[in-house]
């Protein structure tokens, strides 16, 4: 089932507050699409598109698979052709993993879906060459393999269950895989696991029957709860959000090897409150870094990488809505989309090329509970 359940028009509004490249000649033909991941609460609810154009002031929001249970994870394959998702359920296998045809006319065909061998998975990691899946488990503990046929169905390799606690009794009584994440040259997998308070680097051999095996493992705080983590544009970093303390700690990355380097707040000064530092993003021109906290925050902090090396926040901005769990940028850098969960909406901001600062504008979209943004080529 597909259907378009919103249509947003505010060209008045906009228009206030867009700059006028937005109607330029250079822009006229710009088209921004996102799949989005959410949690569902009908049959009606799935993944979704969002598409935005900037000349027409236009954002369109379209259900583009219905009747999936919180697909709260949803990614495509570079030319856009075959997306993959999951079921963020518990099983006696766990929930599900799904790979899907894209048509042209963005509706989505199930190919395969497989269990994903662990309670609840909310995060997928697609191999630099697209041809395997690794799938976090995150109340399982555990992470999954499996290799993906020509024709995009789906073979299960392996299972690895994380053992171990931490010092949140109630948060970290127990492994939780949050994300995993390839290396650029696919030979290593990061695996942030919240409930260890452990970055896991994983060998990842595809030659093997079982291609991931243990290579390092690399203690943050007591406490912080790692979720999610991204590599610096030439992969010699790794930025991993810290959802328990709000911090990002940044390392060194060669080899599967980590050093620790600097660590940053994404508090203002005088903070008080609930924190849950949520998503961490690198801008596509390597300049920026952004986490989003959640919490009584609801900001996104803003980074920038100073002439010796050093990282400092340079901004931090209300996210525009309540519980900003995921955002993403668009290709060109421009614009930075902001998924909020408990506002049911994705708010626009515009990104100042040159100092990476955010500015919210008026383009909003209601969505039901979004929680994962993936951008699409255009």
């Amino acid at each position: 089932m597909r259907k378009i359940f919103q249509i947003i028009f505010i060209a008045f509004l906009a228009a206030c507050s867009a700059p006028e490249q937005h109607t330029s000649s250079t822009n006229s033909s710009m088209e921004y699409k996102f799949l989005v991941g959410t949690y569902t609460d009908s049959p009606i609810d799935g993944i979704n598109m969002i598409t935005f154009s900037p000349d027409s002031n236009l954002l369109v929001v379209e259900t583009i698979a219905a009747g999936i249970a919180n697909p709260s994870f949803v990614l495509a394959s570079a030319d856009g052709k075959r997306v993959f998702s999951l079921e963020e359920e518990a099983g006696e296998k766990g929930g599900r993993v799904l790979s899907f045809e894209r048509s042209e006319d963005n509706a989505l065909t199930l190919i395969d879906q497989k269990e994903s061998m662990g309670d609840h998975p909310c995060h997928i990691a697609l191999s630099p060459e697209e041809d395997f899946l690794v799938v976090s488990n995150y109340t399982g503990g555990s992470l999954s393999a499996f290799r993906i046929s020509a024709d995009g169905n789906l073979e299960f390799l392996q299972k690895i269950q994380h053992e171990g606690k931490s010092i949140n009794a109630e948060r970290q009584e127990a492994p939780h895989v949050h994300s995993a994440n390839f290396s650029p040259d696919g030979k290593k997998v990061l695996v942030a696991d919240l409930g260890t308070d452990k970055v896991y680097v994983y060998n990842f051999d595809k030659g093997q029957a079982e291609p991931l095996s243990l290579f390092a493992e690399i203690p943050v705080n007591p406490g912080d709860g790692p979720r999610h983590l991204a590599f610096s544009k030439d992969g010699s970093e790794v930025f991993v959000v810290e959802e328990l303390t709000a911090s990002l700690d940044i390392f060194s990355y060669e080899g599967g090897k980590m050093q620790a380097k600097q660590r940053l707040s994404l508090l203002s000064e005088g903070f008080t409150g609930a924190v849950g530092a949520a998503e961490v993003r690198v801008s596509p021109d390597g300049q920026n870094v952004y986490v989003s906290n959640r919490g009584d925050a609801n900001t996104i902090s803003v980074f920038g990488k100073n002439a010796d090396g050093a990282y400092e926040r340079i901004q931090n901005i209300s996210s525009g809505g309540i519980m900003p769990r995921n955002f993403n940028l668009t290709s060109d850098g421009k614009y930075l989309f902001a998924a909020h969960q408990a506002s049911n909406d994705i708010i626009l901001f515009e990104r100042d090329p040159e100092t990476g600062i955010l500015s919210q504008t008026l383009w909003k979209a209601e969505v039901h509970k979004p929680v994962y943004l993936f951008p699409l080529k255009n």
